[in-house]
């Protein structure tokens, strides 16, 4: 029977809204209880011929996230413990040489990751690195990112770094389903080794803790986590192929295009036009089975055909009635694509689907390339071994570099908007600011050490334009040039902007203004932040008048929106403000 502690219930939900959207929702609240992880229950666990499912090592409460250095020291966060374990096996038994070490502490310990020799470890708002010492032990923590968006309903922050050498940082929603204020929230994140810099990757991604690099392609995939209360069988959990400046749809949109009954995007835009925006899933699985670490497997001690496979754990469902996850998933590939997603390891769900044993979290590859699976229900490290015939031969390399490079070095090295061939035609257009005068010094209120507003832009009316558009660049970021501001079809009867524009894809006032992706990932004006220190960088406000309304859908990057403007400029002006920032941010 279920635990006193577990509610079970159905009933439907109507939800309604000013669009006539009416939907019935059969939900359920079920949560098997939590029963001991006995040698008879472990025993009882299912894999297929020639695996075997042991227990590594027992009694660590709530363990989460795994890591594995380049000697087989094994890595283990605990969330609710505030810490990280460190083990080791030595005699390669296939158990732990004793308990673990605790090398790390820090309230909300979470995401891990290795690199260089160094352990990476994300809490709710902060990443540290530290030095792994000969004994497998840390060098004091050192922060290196301390402003991570706050999390609310998903606060565990996972960890990868990708073949490029950058570090991707999950940044789960602060809710089930709703418009977020943080532009950084419901993203990957893409980020310097060292944190100084980072960019928003990827968004409308409702919790995607588990990802990872195709070997053979390089390419990211990961699983997103579905909404909850749509029923039984909805929403499924997604596998996306992540790729730079690309929206999945959440909150408005999911699965392969399904629209959201509840919500309403920002600025009047219709759940068609959000729709044709983001991008549809690839695979779906079991809806709120809870996906969590993900992994493609590169060794050797498995069976060639799991070979360029990925590894997913199912953290288990609360919100379907009869419960989904609770497991380790494989996800087929060939020829670089996923065909299917099936059970690979079961069992964990007990009784039926009354109790449960485990709720799989952490999942890596150990150095003789078992598989490691944490449990943070019963605090169990398991270990998931192949016995067979039939090894692969060699391992598969490191997954190539090249395509996430591509990605990231779009739109760089290029002359600013008002220079480029895009941008050629018409005459010149003055421009002004009531914020600040010609190549003066911006105020901070405009920058994002402080308000980061938008400052007051006007110009003169251009006769036979239809509408005008904004570029703001700055050449002498490190991303020459970075884009802070995209704006266009502002209307023709308009020649001025007020200070502090609202940062979201469409505006309501001057109404149907549409604005793009900076190169931060932000939609709307995102304001100076040179490193600090730098001497000031120059800021280029530039305008254009056109002679049509362009056809060109909200979050649009500058290259997309250089080339709808090709042949359409009548005139084109700039104004250029300059910012420099002395004094590092208060923490």
């Amino acid at each position: 029977m279920l635990a006193a502690a577990a509610l079970s219930l159905c009933h439907s939900v109507h939800a309604q809204q000013g669009d006539g959207t009416r939907v019935a929702v059969a939900t359920a609240i079920v949560k098997p209880a939590k029963v001991e992880a006995t040698a008879e229950r472990i025993a009882a666990i299912k894999a297929p011929p020639g695996f075997t499912v042991t227990a590594f090592a027992t009694g660590l409460k709530n363990i989460r996230i795994i890591a594995v250095a380049a000697d087989g020291t094994m890595y283990v966060s605990r969330r609710d413990q505030g810490d990280v374990l460190m083990f080791k096996d030595a005699n390669q038994d296939g158990v732990a040489d004793g308990p673990g070490v605790t090398v790390a502490s820090r309230p909300g310990a979470h995401g891990l990751a290795i690199r260089d020799g160094k352990l990476y470890l994300a809490t709710v708002k902060e990443v540290f690195v530290a030095d792994i010492q000969r004994d497998g032990g840390l060098s004091p923590l050192k922060l290196i990112i301390g402003d991570l968006p706050d999390a609310g309903q998903h606060p565990n922050r996972t960890l990868a770094f990708g073949p490029d050498g950058m570090l991707y940082i999950s940044a789960g929603s602060t809710c089930n389903v709703c418009n977020e204020n943080n532009p950084e929230n419901a993203t990957m994140l893409r980020a310097t080794p060292d944190g100084k810099q980072r960019t928003i990757f990827a968004t409308g991604l409702r919790n995607t803790i588990g990802y990872d690099w195709h070997p053979r392609t390089g390419e990211l995939w990961g699983m997103d986590h579905g909404i909850d209360f749509l029923g039984d069988d909805e929403q499924k959990e997604e596998l996306n192929k992540l790729e730079r400046g690309k929206q999945y749809g959440w909150p408005h949109v999911y699965g392969d295009g399904a629209i959201y009954p509840q919500s309403t995007p920002p600025g009047d835009i219709s759940k068609q036009e959000w729709k044709a925006h983001s991008e549809p899933m690839v695979l779906g699985y079991t809806a709120h089975a809870a996906p969590m670490q993900m992994l493609f497997y590169r060794a050797t001690a498995f069976p060639a055909e799991y070979q360029g496979d990925a590894f997913v754990t199912m953290r288990g469902s609360w919100n379907r009635s009869t419960p989904s996850g609770y497991e380790i998933v494989r996800v087929r590939f060939a020829d670089g694509q996923p065909k299917s997603i099936e059970p690979f390891v079961t069992g964990f769900l007990t009784d039926g689907g009354k109790t449960h044993i485990a709720r799989p979290v952490g999942l890596a590859v150990a150095a003789d390339g078992s598989l490691l699976m944490a449990d943070d229900a019963n605090g169990v490290l398991y270990r998931i071994a192949y016995t067979g015939s039939g090894q692969a031969k060699a391992a598969l390399p490191a997954a190539p570099a090249g395509p996430m490079q591509q990605q990231a070095q779009r739109g760089n090295n290029v002359p600013l908007a008002l220079t480029r061939p895009e941008s050629n035609g018409g005459g010149k257009l003055a421009v002004q600011s009531a914020g600040f005068r010609p190549d003066e010094l911006l105020a901070p209120k405009y920058s994002e050490y402080a308000d980061g507003v938008s400052p007051p832009l006007s110009w003169q009316a251009v006769p036979g334009a239809q509408s005008y558009a904004i570029i703001m660049e700055d050449p002498d970021a490190p991303q020459k040039p970075f884009v802070h501001w995209l704006a266009w079809n502002i209307p023709a009867s308009v020649t001025s902007l007020p200070e502090g524009l609202q940062e979201q894809p469409r505006l309501t006032q001057p109404d149907g203004v549409l604005q793009g992706r900076t190169t931060r990932g932000s939609i709307g004006y995102y304001g100076p932040r040179p490193p600090v220190g730098d001497a000031p960088h120059h800021y280029h406000f530039q305008v254009f008048a056109l002679d049509t309304v362009l056809q060109l859908g909200f979050g649009a990057d500058r290259d997309q929106l250089l080339k709808a403007i090709q042949s359409h400029v009548l005139a084109k002006g700039e104004i250029v403000g300059r910012y420099a920032q002395k004094q590092p941010p208060l923490k």
